[in-house]
């Protein structure tokens, strides 16, 4: 009877299954359509409200909205590129987080911390369109949207404790509107010193967390707490007006950086220098320059036969970045066929400064800045100079300016404010010279003039050269004098010829605080040309 009963038990689970089979194949296979259909496509305008609303966070901005422009050509790019781009990206990850973890290490039991796997994927980031913003301004303002669902593996190893624990972020999908400032413009490439990094709106922000091999984010409402606290704090930190500023250039590469105030020094007099000449006394002058300023340095009247001479002589400086900048001194004795002889020299660095507050320095005078250099041991004198900083108030002013002229109130009042004139000669559009074209521009404001370079064979030259007037006094009642020349090679008596100039009243500057305009030239049949002046007020 067991064989029988074992025997019918195989019969019967085989009879089962077979009937199963097919009983599924008739109610779930047999009525499938055979073969690949169309899909059942829709236009926009006659899908329900319903089905809309899922739908219209798929469209692309360039479709939904005109101000954005179609990048399939960037997303291919950087589909091909991502590979290279996320091992140069976790690389710099690495780089940058080392110094961090190892501010950790011997603290708190922590024994080691470093990355196991750091990938972002074969996935690369989608942008589904960009939006460029049309400024005057010295600076390109860009708007990407970026959409990334990547399939990102990040783990973290910690050992504490002689434990060894891990984290791992998995599963990375970002949200982003971030709007990308380079400025300012510069001519050495890439062509722009820094980029400003703003959120216009709140990222949104989905990611996996493991700890030690459990899903921190499957507990109910933790996922949704933190991946909210995550694009909060991003918020924060990041969202318009706040901003990131990644810099590319440095200062010594081109990049100039924006004047924030002007530094007024005054050489009041020097004491006990040394006698450079066999017969008599030395003629000492003083020299100035401000770091990082490719300007002639500036210097003092001569005094004759004198040791302890007196100046009391005033000069302007333009700065730049007060933390780093540091005034240079230089003392020489004067001589009428030779080289002249170097009394002693010595720097003060603008960080000592307070704003608006004249600082005297009587400074011990080097041989160099070399702390082992043996002849700094010498005596050779004193200088007494006087320093003061004044920071630029360009933003309240041009505020306070504003609102003054819609008030009624005659901006004159500004006029007895001293500051800086900054003025942009940006390019020049049909000048034509008779012969040859090598244009180059005069700027002349109170007998001071200034220059740009010659750009050769050119009706349609480019500058973008900034040149400053420090002014006592606002020039409310002054013009300046723009004119557009051309150096002409190959002639022995008029080697320069005008191709037209402008005569611009200051007040309206003044008055709003900035013009950005293009001028039809005088005496040219057709010549423009493109200014920006700025008066900055201290």
């Amino acid at each position: 009877m067991g064989f029988v009963s074992t025997l019918l038990g195989v019969i019967g689970f085989g009879f089962g299954v077979s009937v199963g089979m097919l009983i599924g194949y008739f109610f779930y296979i047999y009525p499938q359509p055979r073969g690949v259909k169309e899909p059942k496509t829709k236009q926009l305008r006659d899908m329900d409200t319903k089905s809309l609303n899922d739908f219209l966070p798929e469209i692309p901005l360039w479709i939904k909205n005109p101000d954005y422009e179609r990048i399939d050509w960037l997303n291919k790019i950087l589909h091909d590129m991502w590979p290279y781009l996320d091992k140069a990206i976790c690389n710099t990850i690495r780089s940058t987080t080392k110094p961090i973890f190892d501010q950790y290490i011997g603290k708190y039991g922590i024994e080691s911390v470093e990355f196991e796997t750091l990938t972002l994927g074969t996935l690369p980031p989608i942008f589904q369109g960009i939006k460029v913003y049309e400024i005057q301004d010295k600076e390109l303002v860009i708007e990407p949207v970026i959409r990334w669902a990547g399939n990102a593996n990040i783990v973290v190893d910690l050992k504490l404790f002689h434990f060894k624990f891990s984290a791992q972020l998995i599963d990375l999908q970002l949200s982003l509107v971030p709007r990308l400032t380079l400025k300012p413009l510069v001519p050495t490439f890439p062509c722009f010193a820094s980029i400003n990094v703003s959120l216009m709106e709140k990222p949104k922000v989905e990611f996996g967390f493991k700890l030690l091999n459990g899903d921190l984010m499957a507990i109910p409402g933790l996922h949704h707490f933190v991946q909210d606290r995550v694009a909060k704090q991003i918020t924060i930190m990041y969202h318009w007006p706040q901003v990131l500023e990644i810099p590319i250039l440095e200062a010594s590469s081109g990049a100039t950086k924006r004047p924030v105030g002007i530094l007024r020094v005054k050489v009041v007099r020097a004491m006990d220098l040394l006698k450079m000449d066999l017969i008599g006394k030395s003629d000492p002058y003083v020299k100035l320059k401000l770091s990082g300023e490719r300007l002639p340095s500036k210097r003092t009247s001569i005094k004759m036969c004198n040791l302890n001479p007196e100046w009391n002589e005033n000069f302007k400086f333009v700065v730049k970045d007060p933390q780093t900048q540091v005034l240079e001194l230089h003392v020489f004795d004067w001589e009428k066929v030779k080289q002249h002889d170097k009394l002693g020299m010595q720097v003060v660095p603008l960080r000592l400064l307070s704003p608006h507050e004249t600082t005297s320095f009587t400074l011990d005078l080097l041989k160099s800045l070399n702390p082992n250099d043996t002849h700094n041991r010498k005596n050779r004198g004193k200088l007494v100079v006087e320093l003061t900083f004044d920071p630029f108030k360009e933003d309240r002013m041009s505020m306070e300016r504003q609102s003054s002229i819609q008030n009624g109130v005659d901006g004159d009042e500004f006029a007895s404010t001293g500051g800086m004139l900054s003025v942009t000669i940006e390019s020049a559009q049909d000048v034509e010279g008779k012969k040859q074209t090598n244009p180059y521009v005069e700027v002349v404001l109170k007998g001071e003039k200034k220059k740009t370079l010659v750009v050769k064979k050119s009706r349609d030259p480019r500058w973008d050269e900034e040149f400053q007037f420090m002014l006592d006094e606002a020039p409310i009642e002054d013009k300046i004098h723009i004119e557009v020349m051309n150096k002409r090679r190959g002639h022995l008596f008029r080697t320069k010829e005008s191709l037209g100039y402008v005569d611009i009243i200051l007040s309206d500057v003044v008055n709003n605080g900035r013009i950005n305009e293009t001028y039809h030239l005088i005496n040219s049949k057709n010549g423009t040309i493109h200014v920006e002046i700025k008066w900055i007020t201290t």
